[in-house]
């Protein structure tokens, strides 16, 4: 039986050595307490020599610095801290963040940031590589990605600006995870270079006319309606106009139940309004509506559930029931096409969140207070001026921006005075 080949490297501070099975020479030293092994594929003597003497100088040079780590201690990869960032935020996040907002982060990660960051140490994860990934992304595709698990035909479409970002942020969230267990420093830089101050765009909302104009086409829909349609019909109705004068999100009025809302009068105003407990992304807050939702609600409140079978006796809604049971996406964006209202003056499409927008804006250009509306729509003021800035002209005193300070002008014009005499004399 053959035995292990062992010769000594600068006079026994390493020492390379080769196994019977093996044809490569390996090098190995014992330097602060830890042995150190690695191989020198190299299969004759005296390249093995070289490459050993190479490889313990390395590791003399990288101790005399402190940056050499013992050999059991192995970097984490991209692909491990994923894993374990997975497994924390599904189980912390859990009845804070919907699936589908955690499903989001595992797909950005299996399709697109672990075929590109999952085999790199996690230090190695920088700034830099992180432009990388942008510019991987941003370059056409020439075929399907392998990782996609769908059976949609392969478009060569870039990414959009929004779903970028939105990968940036799960990157982002893996590093956090990484920071949290000591495996990285710091998160590096991960803002995108020569980026400018980006365009504020305002969101597709209805203005006072194309409101009016959607609210009797839903009217109008619900009136002639055929007996199979005709409940959808008039709660879509009654829908759109119940989030005009709410506010609310199309998620919150989602989970919307009959016990969550009070028909009050309201002591300031003297109006019926509704005090509505909200429940949403935000957790759970409050909203008080404008009288023209009370109409609608007491509507909802009164119609019976649908019934397929005319026999059977007619069921109204329960305290528990939720006000808005079905979906009214496909028949909304219908009377939308049909109305000409699907899409804004800057092209983009409308939704049920336009209601929400419209109620702000509605709000703003009847001169309501900015505070008060961000409160009420559980959203903050800064939200409402960079994405509703368009609307908050009625909010502008002119009184206070146009103003003349009498001093100045009558000390301007004394002046003038004073140049005309010196000329005239």
């Amino acid at each position: 039986m053959d035995m292990e080949q062992t010769h000594p490297v600068l006079g026994g501070k390493a020492y390379i050595y080769r196994r019977p099975d093996s044809q490569f020479w390996q090098c190995a030293a014992y330097l602060k307490g830890y042995n150190y092994r690695t191989s020198t594929k190299e299969k004759f003597l005296h390249e093995a020599v070289r490459v050993a003497e190479d490889w313990y100088f390395d590791l003399r040079g990288q101790s005399s610095i402190g940056k050499l780590e013992p050999p059991s201690k192995k970097e984490v990869t991209f692909e491990e801290v994923a894993d374990q960032f997975i497994k924390e935020y599904s189980v912390i996040t859990e009845g804070q963040r919907s699936k589908r907002w955690v499903q989001g982060h595992l797909i950005r990660l299996r399709v697109h940031l672990l075929p590109f960051f999952g085999n790199l140490p996690i230090s190695e994860v920088t700034g830099g590589k992180a432009q990388e990934y942008r510019v991987h992304r941003m370059t056409p595709q020439t075929e399907k990605n392998p990782n996609a698990k769908d059976n949609r035909p392969f478009n060569p479409k870039l990414p959009a600006p929004k779903t970028l970002h939105n990968e940036i942020v799960t990157l982002r969230q893996v590093l956090k995870t990484a920071v949290r267990h000591n495996w990285l420093a710091a998160i590096p830089d991960l803002s995108a270079p020569y980026k400018l101050s980006g365009k504020v765009s305002h969101r597709p909302w209805f203005s006072p006319a194309e409101y009016n104009q959607l609210y009797k086409a839903t009217r109008k829909n619900a009136k002639e309606a055929s007996t199979k349609f005709k409940w959808a019909a008039e709660q879509l109705h009654d829908y759109v106009l119940f989030m005009g004068n709410t506010g609310l999100r199309p998620d919150e009025a989602k989970n919307l139940q009959h016990r969550d809302i009070e028909i009050v009068e309201d002591a300031a105003t003297g109006e019926r309004i509704l005090v509505i407990e909200v429940r949403g992304k935000r957790g759970v807050g409050y909203c008080k509506s404008t009288a023209g939702a009370v109409r609608p609600y007491e509507r909802l409140l009164a119609r019976a559930k649908p019934n397929k079978d005319a026999s059977e006796r007619l069921e109204y809604p329960q305290l528990s029931d939720h006000v808005f049971p079905g979906s009214h996406v496909k028949m909304f964006d219908n009377l939308l096409e049909r109305e000409g209202l699907k899409l804004d003056r800057d092209g983009k499409a409308r939704t049920s969140y336009s209601l929400r927008h419209t109620y702000i804006c509605m709000r703003l250009l009847e001169g309501a207070d900015i505070y008060q509306v961000a409160k009420n729509c559980r959203t903050s003021v800064e939200m409402i001026e960079k994405h509703y800035a368009a609307h908050l002209k009625n909010t502008l005193d002119a009184a206070a921006i146009n103003v003349k300070k009498t001093g100045y002008s009558q000390a301007k014009s004394d002046k003038t005075d004073s140049r005309k005499k010196d000329t005239e004399q």
